[in-house]
């Protein structure tokens, strides 16, 4: 009898814990945000929110207001869209919100790394040292000549001008990608190629056979962080994972030329740090993801954007043209390729403004913190809110400020103008007559800002400032309107187009 009265307890505990796991005993306390569980245990919202973040976002909070927290796949999440609250949260200590539990946990699952305590501080160490200032300047240089070798290298060998017919997403994240990947992880040694051209020529072959497995496994990311694939994908996906672990083992990169002081400065750390060389190997996987993921598609988003507003592509290209000249550089019949150094890329605020309005539309990074513990959020009307110890406090700013007519006049708009005065300085945002910190915020914010988004932006920069100077550009059908964009990829940085738009260049003299 005893025994079954054991067996018994058992059970019960088991089932209670269970249902606790489950969330079902979870119950709104007097201070904390509206709760919404949705119907399912443990999953609660998960396949609404993977569906459209976005439109389930906009819909909760018409319901609830700016504060709320949904269950989504085992996780309590407060939602915070008031702009007046991000200096808070970004600025709070990481022993109340703790922005790399959820970083880690997604690392390990999409890249296979598994973050060390040396980790964040030798990527914060090295990023400081060679995606900012000096180090800038000669990354940037580095960038600039592995363009020449995949965009310029054929405007001086007497070809006629031709148009020639691209999809521009391929296109833009193909040459964009190509390009960071040899300024970063470096370039086939001549001696080993045979001569000089010959390794130039690897160059552009190896870098586009990685560039298509790439985009294999890019089209798996949303997927992966949500650990929801079907067994035939996620064998495709660890097969593309072990490709990269091999193709970017740091026995690999060492035999290059002209590797990057980032990345060998970070191998070098982590090795000193006790990190194993099979994970290291996962290490650079992640890092090309990280610092390429995301250039090439806003890079078509700018491209795209200025075909179909002739008034802005007349602008920056005059202004680029104008930059140009006063380097002693002129684009016409008989010139070398322009050469774009640091300081030419600091003289172009048209360019600047209408990359900052291309983030604005398409950048929706989601900005997570986990609650270590229970933490009070004031918000802008005075309401005080309890965030609640083991919960993850989450902000989209793509609806709750970059979309916010409120912020932004005519939001859904592309004005290239817009963050920019007449006299080039930046301009200032308001909401409700007060001055806002954050109106746009494509790199995130405080402590996990991207530390690379400096090189981001130089390489993006980079690549439309030679796009315009060398070529004549033309979309092939004119009338065809901005593709809608895959909401599949809410909350993992720049959107990409649901099909792609087809364009045509040729050489400008």
């Amino acid at each position: 009898m005893m025994l079954w009265v054991i067996l018994l307890c058992t059970l019960v505990s088991s089932l209670l814990g269970g249902l606790y796991v489950l969330g079902v005993f979870r119950r709104r306390r007097p201070d904390e945000p509206p709760l919404e569980k949705g119907t399912i245990p443990w999953l609660g919202y998960l396949l609404e929110f993977r569906k459209d973040s976005s439109e389930f976002l906009k819909r909760m909070q018409r319901k609830h207001g700016d504060v709320f927290t949904v269950l989504i796949g085992g996780y309590y999440f407060t939602f915070v869209m008031d702009p007046f609250c991000f200096g808070t949260i970004v600025k709070e200590s990481r022993s109340k919100l703790d922005f790399r539990t959820n970083a880690a946990r997604l690392v390990v699952q999409v890249f296979g790394y598994k973050p060390t305590e040396a980790t964040q501080n030798v990527v914060h160490a090295s990023s400081t040292k060679h995606l900012m200032g000096d180090g800038l300047t000669v990354l940037t240089q580095a960038t600039m000549e592995s363009f020449r070798k995949l965009l310029l290298f054929n405007l001086s060998s007497g070809e006629k001008r031709v148009w020639q017919e691209e999809k521009l997403f391929h296109y833009c994240y193909n040459i964009v990608f190509r390009a960071g990947y040899l300024a970063l992880y470096g370039t086939e040694p001549p001696q080993r190629a045979g001569n000089k051209d010959k390794a130039e020529e690897q160059d552009r072959l190896h870098s586009n056979q990685l560039f298509q497995e790439f985009r294999k496994y890019d089209r798996f990311f949303p997927h992966l962080a949500y650990a929801l694939m079907p067994p035939r994908d996620k064998r495709e996906a660890e097969r593309l994972k072990r490709h990269f672990w091999n193709m970017l083992s740091v026995k690999k990169v060492w035999q290059k030329d002209n590797i990057s002081g980032w990345i060998s400065d970070q191998d070098q750390l982590l090795a000193e740090n006790g990190v194993p060389e099979h994970m290291r190997d996962r290490f650079m996987f992640m890092l090309l993801w990280a610092s390429q993921g995301n250039t090439g598609p806003t890079a078509f988003w700018l491209l795209l954007y200025l075909l179909k507003h002739p008034e802005a592509l007349k602008a920056v290209r005059d202004e680029v043209d104008k930059v140009s000249r006063e380097s002693g550089q002129e684009v016409k019949a008989g010139s070398p390729p322009v050469t774009v150094t640091r300081d030419m890329l600091n003289q172009t605020p048209l360019l600047d403004s209408a990359l900052e309005e291309t983030l604005r539309l398409v950048a929706a990074p989601m900005l997570v913190r986990a609650v270590l513990e229970d933490t009070c959020l004031t918000t802008s009307s005075g309401t005080e809110f309890t965030l609640r110890k083991g919960d993850r406090v989450a902000l989209f700013p793509h609806i709750s400020v970059q979309m916010n007519p409120e912020i932004h006049e005519e939001p859904h708009k592309f004005k290239y103008d817009r963050f920019v005065n007449p006299d080039g300085t930046r301009k200032d945002f308001y909401r409700n007559g007060k001055k806002l910190k954050f109106v746009n915020m494509p790199w995130g914010a405080g402590v996990s800002t991207c530390p690379g988004r400096f090189f981001a932006t130089a390489e993006m920069k980079l690549f439309v400032f030679l796009m315009l100077s060398h070529f004549e550009l033309e979309l092939v059908n004119e009338e065809e309107e901005i593709p809608a964009i895959d909401i599949s990829r809410w909350g993992f940085g720049t959107m990409q187009p649901v099909h792609d738009v087809r364009f045509r260049y040729r050489p400008r003299f």
